[in-house]
């Protein structure tokens, strides 16, 4: 892929006066963050961390992963439903990560009672980086999908304004023209606002379940706000308000300060930091409920680590859609080698090779959120410490993808303005709803580009590491 704007990194006085006018413009566009000092407050922000110019995509991959999304979503959509497949996939995690296994001890217990649910409404988030192949080509291959809390979709919407702006300062309007348009909010609201209307209750509430401390909250309310305009009105709370004021009725219809709710929209509950023995209550409680669960458990469950390793075998993808040859196809052109590290020969040779050759590998354990994975030396010593342990279970090995750098600007408040070597990963945002058995939507509904310096192994926009950017197409 070639660099796209190297003459224009060279001039660093042209440069800084870009950045003071991209800064001025997304704000201006409400490309926004709470600050760090004062996350529940409003009072004082700042801009979201960006790139100064969009960041070239080969179109032929930005088209492969937006093809491939709607079966993503089918594919999450069954897993959720195939009880056996989450049992006997997460068998030897649950063992391991007492995280992993309160999520499912969750489930087990909603399966008992019986799923009083009957809509259900994924909002996923496939992500992918560019694999350099050794003819110089680049290939798409598949990072993780997040099933829950996919973040980002507001900003994403608010961004190609930036970008457009900086082309035409630059009086490239014809570049300016190539960056795609790009609403994700509108199409994630489009999805709980059917999955509303399913629930079949006019005066029923989504309930958002966000975090005390949110600094992406305008990314949130970017969601809200779509909703609200379709006179859907969205309530915020806590798991612990939930703890306190949340009940279920003889028909396990959820109620909120005595008022019903049709959807949950999980913006919290993804990470073990974010559970105490209350809100694990409170997950239940919501879980048990009839309300459209974004994500129900076995959804959140579908989208963990060992379940993407596990899909990666011969013959699963197949077992999970059957009669659907193409889109099996497609999904796994996209896979990257995925190794299980459960007991036994398997698990013992891929850590075997992992230790040979450390910089063809990652380690992953059952997280979201960014941050989370090892590499290099960090793994190794990892590997060296589990490779006896029955809790190497709970980790995956996966093959690391390395695509080819290029040269942007990073803008973050308060940093110098200075051209890096970067890489980028795409997100596809997925919308399905699910009545009883039945699809009634599919889509896929927007993109994120994300960018980070290449000295940064791991990490998103909320672990501070990667910044917002636009694919510009070639």
């Amino acid at each position: 892929m070639a660099t796209g704007w190297g003459s224009l990194l060279q001039d660093e006085q042209q440069l800084e006066e870009l950045a003071r006018q991209a800064v001025d413009r997304a704000l201006a566009e409400g490309v926004l963050l709470r600050t760090s000092r004062e996350p529940s407050s409003s009072d004082v922000v700042s801009y979201a961390p960006f790139t100064l110019f969009p960041s070239l995509v080969p179109s032929t991959l930005l088209e492969q992963a937006y093809a491939v999304q709607m079966d993503f979503n089918a594919l999450v959509d069954a897993v959720s439903q195939n009880a056996a497949f989450l049992e006997q996939t997460l068998s030897s995690t649950i063992k391991r990560d007492n995280f992993t296994a309160h999520l499912f001890d969750i489930h087990k217990q909603v399966l008992k009672e019986g799923i009083a649910q009957t809509v259900f409404l994924g909002l996923n988030r496939s992500d992918y980086m560019f694999q350099r192949n050794a003819d110089g080509s680049a290939a798409l291959k598949q990072i993780e999908i997040n099933t829950i809390s996919a973040s980002f979709g507001g900003l994403a919407s608010r961004t190609p304004a930036v970008h457009r702006h900086v082309l035409n300062v630059l009086s490239k309007t014809k570049e300016a023209a190539k960056i795609l348009s790009n609403n994700p909010s509108k199409g994630l609201a489009l999805g709980i606002a059917k999955a509303w209307e399913l629930y079949g209750s006019a005066k029923a509430l989504v309930l958002l379940i966000a975090q005390e401390k949110e600094r992406n909250i305008f990314d949130q309310r970017a969601i809200e706000n779509e909703l609200l305009a379709r006179n859907i009105h969205v309530i915020r709370r806590r798991f612990e308000d939930v703890s306190e004021k949340g009940s279920l009725d003889q028909d396990r219809r959820l109620f909120m300060d005595g008022q019903e709710v049709a959807v949950v929209y999980f913006r919290d509950g993804y990470m073990p930091s974010q559970y105490s023995p209350q809100n694990w209550e409170a997950r239940l409680l919501l879980e048990r409920s009839r309300a459209v669960k974004c994500p129900d458990i076995a959804t959140q469950l579908a989208g963990t680590k060992k379940v993407q390793q596990e899909l990666s075998r011969m013959g699963v993808l197949e077992m999970l859609l059957p009669g659907q040859p193409e889109a099996v196809a497609r999904l796994r052109a996209t896979f990257a080698g995925l190794y299980s590290l459960d007991m036994g020969e398997e698990g013992d040779q891929a850590i075997a090779e992992a230790l040979a050759a450390p910089s063809q590998f990652v380690l992953k354990p059952q997280r979201e959120g960014g941050g989370n994975n090892l590499y290099g030396e960090e793994m190794v010593q990892v590997l060296e410490r589990l490779k006896d342990s029955e809790e190497r279970a709970s980790y995956i090995l996966m093959e690391k993808i390395e695509p080819e750098p290029f040269g942007n600007c990073l803008l973050r408040p308060g940093s110098p303005v200075r051209v890096v070597q970067c890489i980028s990963e795409l997100g596809i945002f997925g919308v399905y709803v699910r009545q009883g058995k039945t699809l009634v939507m599919n889509k896929h509904v927007g993109h994120l580009l994300r960018t980070k310096a290449i000295e940064h192994a791991d990490g998103g926009v909320a672990a501070g590491v990667a910044v917002l950017d636009n694919p510009y197409p070639v």
